[in-house]
């Protein structure tokens, strides 16, 4: 998709489908001739519902169920932001491509076909603190690689990242965004209090640098975000116009789709949160985005494991729903009348 200005992304971010409301209804009924005290699965049900509305049919599937890691290098690296060098964006790029690192275990369990995409990783974004991150070219070409990568027919989507620096990319879109700094900046790979300082300071710092665009969630995405974080909301644009509902995974990944809530306040209704991270700001962030999260584990990993994870969950929550017979069918007696 290629949009050509930001206007047009504009639209195409407040002119959204609303999914199939009848496929939902049609789930709840069924859920409450099964075998249960109505309601008694929680959020199995309503996640079944959830499917159904987004991909348009009453009987919700997961056949094709993929994961798209997006990679990207960042400038900001150079204000010492990362407790990791650089240059470990592309070795963990091609660890992906060897199968050794967590996501394509995770990935196999839920049964994912897993795809890398790496954007420019051999040439950083501009360090945030002294230029915008991205110009509008450059962040218009990120969020068109990712809603290509969208394919039509995929029943579910999750995304992941992999980026040093990008932390500090999501902490300073989410301060852009919503305000403060502090409580958006969390440790990331591991820095130590040092680093933590570093952190704060160069997001302090682009606030400042960037202030004029700040009130645009478009233009903030593109001062002080990454390639791979743009690529993640392109496809998560891409998702909701197809018909396909996503999984979101953490911290990096919940403020790549940020600015679609500040520009349609029903943006992701086509998106889950997959867990809350260990990542200091990403719960405050779910909850300033009125996100509920499936999963707490304390995980802080990245690359779309949190999502992977949360395939599992809706799997059985779809066997519950087709598999489970009706108090008729079972010949099971139904709740008496009062």
């Amino acid at each position: 998709m290629n949009f050509a200005s930001l206007e047009a992304l504009r639209a195409a971010c407040q002119d959204l489908p609303t999914g199939d409301p009848k496929a939902a209804e049609a789930v709840a009924r069924r859920q409450d001739t099964l075998t249960k005290p109505q309601g008694s699965l929680g959020r199995l049900e309503t996640l079944v519902a959830w499917l159904a509305r987004w991909q348009g049919c009453e009987v919700p599937k997961l056949d094709k169920v993929k994961v798209i890691v997006f990679a990207g290098s960042h400038g900001v690296t150079a204000q010492g932001v990362s407790a990791f060098p650089p240059e470990v964006t592309a070795q963990m790029v091609g660890n992906f491509a060897a199968g050794g690192a967590a996501i394509n275990q995770l990935a196999k369990m839920a049964g994912a076909e897993l795809d890398i995409i790496p954007l420019d990783i051999e040439r950083p974004t501009a360090d945030f603190t002294l230029a915008p991150a991205m110009d509008e070219q450059q962040f218009l070409a990120a969020i068109g690689t990712g809603y290509d990568a969208v394919e039509d027919g995929t029943d579910l989507l999750c995304f992941g990242e992999m980026g040093i620096g990008n932390t500090t990319a999501a902490a300073a879109i989410a301060s852009a965004l919503f305000g403060g700094v502090d409580q958006w900046v969390g440790r990331g790979t591991g820095v130590d209090d040092a680093g933590l300082g570093r952190k704060t300071a160069a997001i302090e710092v682009a606030m400042k640098l960037h202030g004029a665009v700040l009130h645009d969630p478009l233009k903030a995405a593109a001062a002080v975000g990454g390639r791979e974080l743009a690529a993640i909301m392109g496809a998560t644009l891409a998702a909701r116009h197809k018909g396909i509902p996503v999984l979101l995974d953490g911290f990096v990944c919940t403020a790549a789709v940020a600015p679609m809530v500040r520009l349609h306040s029903h943006g992701l209704d086509h998106a889950v949160a997959a867990h809350v991270s260990a990542e200091s700001g990403h719960r405050g962030l779910l909850t300033a985005m009125n996100l509920k999260p499936l999963l707490d584990l304390g995980m802080r990993l990245g690359e779309g494991s949190g999502a992977c994870l949360a395939v599992n969950i809706l799997r059985s929550a779809l066997a519950c729903h087709t598999g489970m017979a009706s108090f008729a069918d079972a010949g099971v007696s139904e709740k008496a009348a009062t």
